[in-house]
């Protein structure tokens, strides 16, 4: 079974706070009791499913990101209200994944790239965010972050322009997916990230020094990496957390497990 991860909890609920009692008498005009409205924030489950896919369970509405691997790494999870893809590398759209889920109810976010190689029965639900765009479903705000590679050797993999991170918001929780990318300008600027995946794996997106640069830059409060195996390596992410740490301890670096079938 998929471990899922609670990572906050909601509520709106209601407390009768009798007043303290005065020497002076209440009039009719005047309430005995008041009431106090506390909101905290909507559950979170996150469950990773494989490298740079993840479900999540954010109150009511269930998001796949990025699903690759077939139904049956789906089979536990809840029909996607959302889909969020982030690039065309089949690493994060496989068709076969998408011709077997059932994304009959689905709204589906994309960049213009991965729109283009999706099928006709799909394209009523699907809306093409660009990088900087953004867009709102269930109340939750999608923001289009750019993802792309710096190094002159990595530049062919990923593009600018081509690719979305994505930064989900509401109620105040703000969590960053980073998809392919690099330590870029646009994920060092980010602010009041609660929680942001970050992938680190070579050739293909960033090291483990770089990956902890920028997290040290935005500061999130929680960092999660994933997406960290790449051609013939894993990134070493004790490595990470260590970096993390030493530069600001408050950070939370927590690990999940991304590769479940893969053996260390």
């Amino acid at each position: 079974m998929k471990k899922l991860l609670t990572l906050s909890l909601f509520g709106i609920f209601v407390i009768g706070c009798k007043e303290n009692k005065k020497e002076e008498a209440v009039t009719e005009n005047q309430p005995a009791e008041t009431e106090t409205i506390v909101k905290t924030k909507e559950v979170i489950n996150i469950a990773p499913i494989e490298h740079a896919s993840a479900v999540l369970q954010w109150g009511e509405t269930t998001i796949y990101i990025d699903p690759v691997g077939g139904a049956n790494e789906y089979t536990e999870q809840k029909k996607p209200n959302l889909l969020l893809i982030t690039d065309i590398h089949g690493d994060h759209l496989d068709m076969a994944t998408l011709d077997s889920l059932d994304l009959s109810d689905t709204k589906i976010i994309a960049p213009q790239a991965v729109a283009d190689k999706l099928p006709e029965n799909l394209k009523s639900q699907l809306q093409i965010l660009a990088n900087g765009e953004k867009t709102d479903f269930n109340g939750i705000s999608i923001e289009a972050i750019p993802m792309y590679n710096l190094r002159e050797e990595a530049l062919k993999f990923h593009t600018k322009g081509r690719g979305n991170g994505y930064l989900l918001s509401k109620d105040d929780e703000r969590i960053y997916f980073s998809g392919d990318t690099e330590d870029i300008p646009e994920m060092r600027a980010l602010k009041n990230i609660d929680k942001a995946f970050i992938c680190m794996n070579l050739p293909y997106t960033m090291t483990e020094e770089s990956a902890a640069s920028a997290v040290l830059e935005f500061k999130p409060k929680q960092v999660y990496p994933y997406h960290y195996r790449g051609n013939p390596d894993v990134s070493d992410v004790a490595k990470f957390k260590k970096l993390v740490n030493e530069g600001d301890p408050t950070i939370e670096v927590i690990q999940l497990d991304w590769y479940p079938k893969m053996e260390y």
